[in-house]
């Protein structure tokens, strides 16, 4: 597919990397000549150097015929007129990068409509929904959603003493009664599909599927279920942290910001009233002391200082906060950040790939049983995706230890209208069902391509 994207910092290079991993012929545009510079210096792109509002470089740059058409600068409103013209010059699909939280739902849709944008991005909102996840199920290392919230994938990292340390996973089925699938595990940066035999070590990173009752029930079985984060820190008066801290008090939690610039603690304290808005420098452990971090459910550290976030969520587990999270944008720290305990890292702009890969491998197939949700997995070393089940699909109502699926693909869970199914060899994907598949080294676009050709 004919893919252009417009502004290349560090959203548009991400979503750059992860597109052209998935094989796209990629044309970029940024004003900046060293971003150019950098980014064709790092891979094979058709690289233009101009404004994405210049009708002139879109032209040079063909978008007349772009598939696909993304927009990720730093400005809204340069994004949205990026994309309207993109569009009326020829450009199939536009998606836009909207953060600014005054385009509210409905006037994005409005927008959207009235700029012929097909789909909008937003890093921040994605972020903060992400964090909510976790969240809400402290225990997990993350959490993500399938189907309304019908199905669940989290992560667990296995302790030393756990009861999941030595244990055969035929043996945790049986000595569980819940419904529930152990469909990936991250070891020694390796990610297994497991079967019946694999035993489990401390130190694994596995991933759990079922409905959420179900993992609520398994976790209290476990001894590992934690209470829910009521009581919440945050470092950091960011866009992420406006949303997330929106979301916490509109669900009737106490939330405290503490935030260095004294401008940017006016503004969250009339944009969230219900909140405790505290100017003061974060970095000072002190401060933190005095503010309770010690009395809290969870600390989330989201300054845009990679470093200042590490150091300081180290801090909060130092105090013993149950659940910290923790904002990281540089690969190079991930590594670092995991040495030291921290469980839970977020990356706004590598949830944002993942939403460009599943919206292009959408279009690639936009006939078949596409691409309904996309999550990496693993450090990035598997995929968990959901697929709805066309009519016409090659593999309905065959049993699935009758298919001759990939290797390292396995067919986690079936969403049937409401009703959530840990599927077994005996049981068929009908037309409709909502079909969730874990993969590792196949980057599937349609529910068929889990089996061989």
């Amino acid at each position: 597919m004919k893919i252009m994207v417009v502004g290349c910092g560090k959203i548009g290079a991400t979503i750059t990397k992860a597109l052209i991993a998935e094989g796209h012929d990629i044309t970029v545009m940024d004003n900046d000549p060293a971003v150019i510079s950098e980014i064709t210096n790092i891979y094979d792109v058709m690289a233009i150097c101009g404004s994405g509002t210049d009708c002139e470089a879109l032209a040079e740059a063909e978008v007349d015929t772009a598939e696909l058409f993304i927009a990720v600068t730093g400005s809204d409103e340069f994004n949205m007129l990026s994309c309207f013209l993109a569009q009326k010059m020829g450009a199939t699909y536009t998606v836009a990068r909207i953060r600014n939280p005054q385009y509210n739902a409905k006037k994005s849709d409005l927008l959207k409509k009235e700029l012929s944008i097909s789909h909008a991005i937003n890093p921040e909102l994605s972020a903060a929904k992400e964090m909510l996840n976790v969240l809400k199920l402290p225990s997990a290392v993350k959490v993500e959603t399938f189907s309304r919230g019908n199905f669940e994938m989290i992560e667990l990292s296995v302790k030393e003493n756990s009861p999941l340390d030595n244990m055969m996973l035929m043996e945790l089925r049986k000595k569980y009664t819940e419904k529930f699938l152990i469909c990936a595990v991250e070891r020694d940066d390796k990610v297994y599909i497991p079967g019946g035999n694999f035993v489990l070590k401390s130190g694994d990173k596995i991933g759990l599927l079922a409905a959420p009752t179900e993992i609520q029930r398994l976790l209290k079985q476990l001894g590992i279920l934690q209470k829910q984060a009521r009581n919440v820190m945050i470092l950091g008066a960011s866009r992420t942290a406006y949303y997330l801290s929106r979301m916490l008090l509109d669900s009737g939690n106490s939330v405290k910001i503490v935030e260095i610039n004294h401008a940017r603690c006016i503004e969250m304290s009339e944009a969230l009233p219900e909140a405790v808005v505290i100017n003061g420098d974060g970095a000072s452990r002190e401060l933190l002391l005095e503010e309770g971090i010690a009395n809290v459910d969870a600390f989330l550290s989201l300054t845009g200082d990679d470093e200042k976030n590490i150091l300081l969520s180290y801090f909060a587990l130092e105090q013993n906060v149950p659940k910290v999270i923790t904002k990281v944008n540089r690969d190079e720290y991930f590594a670092t950040a995991e040495k030291l305990g921290l469980e839970t890292i977020i990356t706004p702009r590598k949830s944002i790939a993942n939403i460009a890969v599943r919206y292009a491998r959408a279009l690639q197939n936009s006939m078949g049983s596409k691409v309904e949700t996309l999550y990496k997995l693993m450090d990035e070393h598997a995929e968990a995706l959901e697929f709805v089940a066309a009519a016409d699909c090659e593999i309905l109502g065959i049993p699935l230890k009758q298919l001759c699926t990939k290797p390292n693909v396995l067919v986690g869970g079936i969403i049937r209208g409401r009703r959530a199914i840990i599927p077994n060899g005996d049981d068929a994907i009908m037309a409709g069902d909502r079909v969730v598949v874990i993969s590792t080294g196949h980057p599937l676009a349609d529910l068929e391509d889990i089996v061989e050709g």
